[in-house]
C-alpha cells in the first residue's frame, strides 16, 4: 500500500468496534460486572489456595497426622488429596452456576446495547 492510499475499510470498522468497546468498558454497567466477577473470583481463589498450601503444609510438615489411618489404609493424606480434587470440581460447578444466575444476564445487557445480542 503506497502512501497516498486509504486503509482498508476493514481497518475503519476494527477502530469504530474499538472506540465502541472503549465506551462500553467505562460504562458503569461494565464496572459492575467486573466488580462482580472479582468478588466472587479473588477470595474463592484465595480461599482454595489456602486449602492447598495447608495441604502441602501438613504433607511437608506433620507426615505423622497425615499418615494416622482412618480405614484399613485409606490415611488422612489421601482423603486431603482426594478432598483436593473435589474442592476442585464443587468450586467449578458453584462458579458456572454463580456465573449463570449473576454475571451471564449482566453480560447479555451489555451485548444487546452494543447491538451484538447473539
Amino acid at each position: 500500500m503506497s502512501t497516498t492510499e486509504s486503509p482498508p475499510p476493514e481497518s475503519t470498522e476494527a477502530r469504530t468496534e474499538l472506540h465502541d468497546w472503549d465506551a462500553v468498558q467505562s460504562s458503569p454497567e461494565f464496572q459492575r460486572l467486573r466488580s462482580r466477577l472479582r468478588n466472587f473470583v479473588f477470595p474463592v481463589t484465595g480461599l482454595f489456595l489456602v486449602w492447598y498450601l495447608l495441604y502441602v503444609l501438613l504433607a511437608s510438615y506433620a507426615p505423622g497426622f497425615m499418615s494416622v489411618k482412618v480405614l484399613g489404609n485409606i490415611n488422612i493424606g489421601l482423603i486431603f488429596g482426594l478432598l483436593q480434587i473435589v474442592s476442585t470440581f464443587a468450586i467449578t460447578t458453584w462458579y458456572v452456576r454463580w456465573a449463570d444466575r449473576t454475571i451471564d444476564p449482566l453480560s447479555q445487557e451489555l451485548r444487546d446495547e452494543m447491538g451484538d445480542g447473539k
